[in-house]
């Protein structure tokens, strides 16, 4: 599993809209300046995050982002599926791994599922609160 662009720089806005967060709406060249991020990038990222319902937006001049929920109740998890999709180290593990002819006799199948359970239990793990209060 490696983690792309896009998702990597989902969890950074994130991280940005809850550092910054005053009550109001982020206008996305502000989220761009800070984390050096092309606008043009970021657009494509909040609309996957928006239509997930992480993300909140008005238009116009006084518009921009916000968090639709405290960064207490995302996970990284959350955030990296809404942009990345499965986490699955494999393939196997993404489609029915009973339709796979090999699942009943695989040595390696089990090791897989241990793993995505390992991934699955740090991303969930950490919320976006927590990477909002670490230091820079």
């Amino acid at each position: 599993m490696k983690i792309s662009t896009k998702g990597r720089y989902a969890l950074r806005m994130m991280i940005d809209l809850a550092r910054n967060d005053q009550g109001g709406y982020i206008a996305l060249r502000d989220v761009s300046g800070r984390e050096e991020i092309s606008p043009k990038y970021l657009e494509q990222i909040v609309t996957a995050l928006s239509r997930a319902g992480f993300l909140k937006s008005v238009r116009g001049a006084q518009g921009g982002y916000r968090l639709a929920r405290p960064p207490e109740e995302y996970t990284v998890g959350d955030i990296l599926r809404a942009t990345e999709g499965s986490l699955f180290p494999v393939s196997c593990l993404e489609n029915d791994p009973a339709g796979c002819g090999r699942v009943d006799h695989c040595a390696t199948f089990s090791f897989w599922v241990g793993l995505q359970r390992v991934i699955d239990q740090y991303v969930d793990g950490v919320t976006l609160a927590d990477l909002a209060r670490r230091e820079d």
